[in-house]
């Protein structure tokens, strides 16, 4: 997988919005419970059940989204032993969750640094771009309006699961998706990893295009012995949605200010 981690498409304009999100995603990811002993690497028990019994009230859980079935007994936060050794205690729930509601929650929740840091690198060199041309409020629409789609598009296909789902992936899977349609030609940094990391500037049709291609094929199965922890249907069905909503601009969208042919090498160096 190559890291992009720049684009030649100046703005005219500060991205605010693009800004304020990733001061809320990392803010969120700061004081969610549970999480602060594991980035010191302290992740003994009671550091699980208190991140445990916060995702089940704000992340979405796709049974919920689709079935409305909410759970008899969710954690507690609190750490008990049983029959078995020691484990997180249940209870029924103390408060009424809203499953719509909480796919919004959910785009502000992470579960790792490495799960945050990837996500707001694709919305720090992608975003601004996308809010520059749709405006602050339409910016803003854009964003969730992807990010539900991600999360009912994996919930619809996962509508059994009770593993919470969060993370802004498909928000920003959506972004991409408007990038590819608006801006393809535009040069993308990147770094491709081939022994050493190479500096190459590449067009966002092949660096957006191969990532969803990815994508597309965790989701179906292949290229990984099992789905693991990532929504890769999420970020298909954001990708998908952003493209759909961004159509209808591509017409209006100024041409990006590179030349077209592909630099790599001492070329691409000399630029870097």
């Amino acid at each position: 997988m190559v890291i992009p981690v720049h684009d030649v498409n100046p703005v005219r304009g500060t991205p605010y919005v693009t800004y304020a999100l990733i001061a809320a995603n990392v803010l969120v990811f700061l004081y969610t419970p549970g999480l602060a002993g594991s980035v010191a690497g302290d992740s003994g028990l009671s550091q699980l059940c208190h991140l445990q019994a916060f995702l089940d009230h704000w992340a979405a859980v796709p049974q919920e989204l689709i079935h409305h079935q909410m759970p008899r007994l969710v954690p507690t936060g609190e750490v008990g032993a049983g029959t078995h050794g020691p484990g997180c205690l249940v209870s029924p729930p103390d408060y009424d969750k809203s499953p719509p509601l909480s796919v919004l929650t959910a785009m502000f929740l992470h579960g790792s640094w490495l799960h945050l840091l990837g996500n707001m690198l694709f919305l720090l060199i992608f975003g601004n771009n996308i809010e520059d041309r749709l405006g602050h409020v339409r910016f803003v629409l854009f964003y969730v309006a992807c990010g539900y789609a991600a999360g009912y598009g994996f919930a619809l296909l996962n509508d059994t699961s009770t593993d919470p789902l969060l993370g802004a992936s498909g928000a920003i899977a959506g972004v991409l998706g408007a990038y590819l349609v608006l801006y393809p030609r535009v040069r993308v940094w990147v770094l491709v990893p081939f022994l050493v990391f190479l500096p190459l500037r590449l067009p966002a049709w092949l660096v957006l295009g191969f990532w969803f291609a990815l994508q597309a094929v965790y989701s179906s199965g292949g290229g990984v012995s099992t789905a693991g922890t990532v929504a890769y249907e999420a970020h298909v069905a954001g990708f998908l949605a952003g493209m759909v909503l961004a159509w209808p601009l591509r017409r209006g969208t100024p041409p990006p200010p590179e030349p077209r042919r592909l630099l790599w090498g001492r070329q691409a160096r000399h630029g870097w």
